[in-house]
């Protein structure tokens, strides 16, 4: 009996014990459900977190690059603007000579040049126009003599180019420059009869052909295989005389005058420009302007020369020195040599013609 009854108690107490395990699993079980539960909502909080992060950014980001597209834009647009551009310079350069009681002997003298350069530029992107002009007029008087003229110039260019892209330095252009003087130029001592006057000569080329120039200002390249040349000599007196290639006057055997000498000479040919300037020392700079012109017609492979060369010495702001040399040569202008006769001029082949300047004065930019 006793057995028996211990035999019962045990398994009781197993029967017991199963029960309550397994309300403690289905516990166990809930538990993790839940919890499985709020790692998935915790999941999607932090995703639209994430997404809400995500979005900002990209929002950020866009607006960054808008800011930064529009400032590009700006800049650019500030940069590529079109607009002109002037500079002008004038200067005088004086140079004096005195003496008193200096038994070396010698005379007084004094002269002057006035100069004024000017420029307008235009350029928009692949696109330019540039225009300069420039005058020049020097006079000198020594004792015991009247005013000589020393220097008269007149002179204007004007260039316009156009390249495909920025990847070359060649443009497309097209010049134009014109030359004359102011007042009558003499031999002297002869001052009754002019060898020069206003438009006579007057000088005009306008051409189309190609350049080449990273730096237009500094260094330039121009070559024009069509160029006009049009010489203008509009006094009737000098152009009676043929003066400066114009054909002259015809007359008859008694002298009359059949028909009278023609105001200006059309010519087309090759033109060859090179512009070069550079810095030689500090407060030293060099330029260089040579233009070579041959005539397809009349005497082709014959070069007209024009080299202009010229070294600027600045002292400091506003005191500055120059020293400059011109070479030319025409075949279109005969020298007019003296005879024994008083007043009588054979005319002589032409020649190479140079002037040398050396003065030192004051320049203003403005």
């Amino acid at each position: 009996m006793r057995k028996i009854f211990i035999l019962c108690s045990v398994l009781l107490c197993q029967f017991l014990n199963g029960q309550t395990t397994g309300q403690e699993k289905d516990s166990v079980a809930v538990a993790k459900v839940d919890s499985l539960v709020a790692a998935k909502a915790r999941l999607k909080a932090a995703e639209k977190a994430a997404a809400k992060a995500n979005a900002l950014a990209i929002d950020l980001a866009v607006a960054k690059a808008k800011i930064i597209a529009k400032y590009k834009a700006d800049s650019l647009a500030a940069i590529e603007k079109p607009k002109w551009v002037q500079n002008n310079r004038a200067g005088v350069d004086i140079s004096e000579v005195t003496f008193v009681n200096w038994n070396s002997g010698g005379s007084n003298s004094i002269s002057a040049l006035l100069g004024l350069n000017s420029s307008l530029n235009y350029k928009y992107k692949d696109f330019y126009w540039s225009n300069k002009g420039k005058i020049r007029y020097g006079l000198h008087k020594q004792e015991d003599q009247k005013l000589r003229k020393t220097e008269d110039i007149i002179e204007l260019d004007s260039n316009v180019g156009y390249r495909q892209d920025s990847l070359t330095n060649w443009f497309f252009s097209a010049q134009f420059n014109f030359k004359t003087q102011f007042t009558n130029g003499y031999k002297y001592p002869d001052r009754k009869r002019a060898i020069s006057k206003f438009m006579a000569p007057g000088y005009m080329f306008v051409g189309v052909g190609a350049e080449y120039g990273k730096d237009m200002e500094k260094f330039a390249f121009y070559f024009s295989p069509l160029t006009v040349k049009t010489t203008y000599v509009l006094d009737q007196t000098l152009a009676n005389k043929g003066a400066f290639g114009v054909d002259p006057a015809v007359y008859d055997e008694a002298g009359n005058m059949l028909r009278r000498g023609r105001t200006s000479r059309n010519e087309v040919g090759i033109l060859v420009t090179n512009y070069f300037e550079t810095g030689v020392f500090e407060n030293i700079n060099v330029s260089s302007k040579t233009s070579l012109y041959t005539d397809y017609i009349n005497s082709f492979g014959n070069v007209d020369i024009d080299w202009l060369v010229n070294f600027d010495f600045k002292v400091n702001q506003f005191v500055k020195a120059s020293l400059g040399s011109h070479i030319k040569y025409d075949d279109d202008i005969k020298i007019l040599t003296p005879t024994d006769v008083k007043d009588k001029y054979v005319q002589s082949g032409a020649k190479v013609q140079w002037k040398q300047i050396l003065g030192i004065g004051v320049a203003l930019d403005f």
